[in-house]
C-alpha cells in the first residue's frame, strides 16, 4: 500500500472502517459466523461512542482534543487510548472480569485488522501497557457453567415423556364421533408435547450445541435440522458445526424412540420439513396466508380454510407449507416452561431453569467420568485440550480422592 493511501486512511473516521471489517468477519473466516459479526458491531459502536465522548464517566470528553471540533480519526489512536478504554470497561461499566476480556477482544481484533488494512501503524490494543488495566481472565465463559445433573436430566426427561404419552394417548383414543375441531385440537396438543419431548431428549443426550440444532435468525446457514438430516436407523444426524462445516453427530439410544414416535405422529409432507418447527401462532398465520395467496387462493377463501382448522400448523401440514424451525431463543423459552412445569430444583446464579447449554455440559461430565477426555472430546466435537480445560474440576476431584486415600494409608501406619 502506498504511503499516500496509508496516510489518507489514518485520517479517516473510525466508523469508516467498521462496515468493511464486519463484512470480512461475516464471511465466516476462522469460525466466525453471524453472531460474531452482530456482537462485534455492537462493541465497535460502543467504542466509537466512547471515543467521541458520548459514553463513559461524566467528565469524559473523548479522545479528540477539546479545542478541536471533529470526529475521532485513526490519527487519534495510540496505546494510551486503548489503555483508557480497557480501564473504562473494567471499572465504569461494572462488568464481570471475563465479560470485560471478551468485549476488549472484539476491539483488539478490529485493531489488528486496521493494521493490516493500513489504518494504523501498530497493533496498539495488544501492547502490554494498553492491556494492563484489564482484569485477569478466570478462563470461564459468562453464563456457560450450568450443567444438568443426572437427577435434573432424569426429572426433565421423565416429565416430558409422561406428558407426551398422555397427549398422544388422548388423541389416538378419541371416539369416532368426536367433533373434527376437537380432534384437531387433540392432534395439535399431541404434536406439541411430542416435539417438546424430542427436543429435550436431543439436548439432554446428544451434546449437540443448540445453535447447531435450531435456527439462528442472525446466521442464514443455520436453518435448523430437517428430517432429511436424520438417520434414525443409523443413529446419526447431520448438523452444521461451529467449525463452519457439516458433520455427523451421534444419536444415542435414548433419543431414537422419542424421535421415531414424533416423526410418525407428524408424518411430514417432505423430508425437508424442520424437525422442530415453530408453533408460534402469529408466525404460522402469516406464513399460511402468504403461501396460499401465492398459490392463487382468494383472501376470503383463505379465511374460510383457516377458520375450519383448529391451528395453522395443521393447515400447513395438510398443504405442505413448510414452517421455519424454532430459534435458539425459542428453545430457551420452551425449557423455561418445562423446567417450571416439572418442578425441578435448580440452584444457579444466572439460570432459574435448565438452559440448553447445560444439557451439553452435563453430558460432557458423564462422558469424561465414564470414558476420559479423549472419547468425550470426540463426542463433544471439541479438542481434547479444551475438554480438559472445561472439565478440569473432574480431574481435580479425582486427584483429591487419590490424595485423601494416600493420606489415610500413610497416616494409618504406626510411626
Amino acid at each position: 500500500m502506498s504511503d499516500d493511501r496509508s496516510s489518507s486512511r489514518s485520517k479517516s473516521s473510525l466508523n469508516d472502517s467498521f462496515e468493511r471489517y464486519l463484512q470480512d468477519k461475516g464471511k465466516g473466516r476462522g469460525g466466525d459466523g453471524g453472531n460474531y459479526r452482530r456482537n462485534a458491531a455492537r462493541e465497535l459502536e460502543r467504542f466509537a461512542e466512547w471515543a467521541a465522548g458520548d459514553r463513559g464517566r461524566d467528565d469524559w470528553t473523548g479522545i479528540v482534543p477539546e479545542d478541536i471540533d471533529r470526529e475521532p480519526t485513526f490519527d487519534d489512536l495510540d496505546e494510551r487510548v486503548f489503555r483508557e478504554y480497557a480501564r473504562h470497561l473494567g471499572g465504569d461499566r461494572g462488568l464481570k472480569q471475563n465479560t470485560v476480556q471478551t468485549y476488549y477482544r472484539y476491539i483488539s481484533a478490529w485493531c489488528g485488522w486496521c493494521v493490516n488494512e493500513g489504518y494504523l501503524e501498530a497493533h496498539y490494543a495488544q501492547r502490554a501497557s494498553a492491556m494492563a488495566p484489564l482484569p485477569e481472565d478466570d478462563g470461564r465463559k459468562p453464563g456457560d457453567q450450568q450443567a444438568w445433573t443426572s437427577e435434573q436430566r432424569h426429572a426433565l426427561t421423565r416429565h416430558v415423556d409422561e406428558r407426551a404419552r398422555d397427549a398422544v394417548e388422548a388423541y389416538r383414543t378419541l371416539p369416532e364421533d368426536t367433533d373434527p375441531i376437537d380432534k384437531q385440537r387433540a392432534r395439535y396438543a399431541a404434536l406439541k408435547a411430542a416435539r417438546d419431548r424430542a427436543l429435550v431428549f436431543v439436548l439432554a443426550y446428544t451434546a449437540v450445541r443448540v445453535g447447531e440444532l435450531l435456527r439462528d435468525p442472525n446466521d442464514p446457514r443455520r436453518r435448523g435440522v430437517r428430517w432429511e438430516d436424520l438417520s434414525l436407523d443409523d443413529g446419526s444426524m447431520d448438523v452444521y458445526r461451529k467449525k463452519q462445516q457439516w458433520d455427523a453427530a451421534s444419536l444415542p439410544d435414548p433419543v431414537i424412540s422419542p424421535l421415531r414416535s414424533y416423526r410418525q405422529l407428524v408424518d411430514p409432507p417432505t423430508d425437508r420439513w424442520p424437525v422442530f418447527p415453530t408453533f408460534d401462532q402469529r408466525t404460522l398465520a402469516e406464513l399460511v396466508r402468504e403461501e396460499l395467496a401465492e398459490r392463487g387462493e382468494r383472501p376470503e377463501g383463505i379465511d374460510e380454510r383457516r377458520e375450519a382448522c383448529a391451528r395453522d400448523l395443521l393447515l400447513a401440514l395438510d398443504e405442505n407449507i413448510r414452517p421455519p424451525s424454532i430459534t435458539t431463543d425459542g428453545a430457551r423459552s420452551i425449557l423455561q416452561r418445562l423446567s417450571e412445569a416439572a418442578g425441578i430444583d435448580i440452584d444457579h446464579p444466572k439460570h432459574d431453569y435448565l438452559a440448553p447449554h447445560g444439557g451439553r455440559r452435563g453430558m460432557g461430565e458423564v462422558l469424561v467420568r465414564a470414558f476420559g477426555y479423549t472419547v468425550a472430546a470426540r463426542y463433544l466435537d471439541n479438542s481434547e485440550e479444551m475438554v480438559r480445560e472445561r472439565y478440569s474440576h473432574i480431574e481435580a476431584g479425582e486427584l483429591g480422592d487419590v490424595a485423601t486415600e494416600a493420606l489415610e494409608e500413610i497416616d494409618s501406619v504406626p510411626q
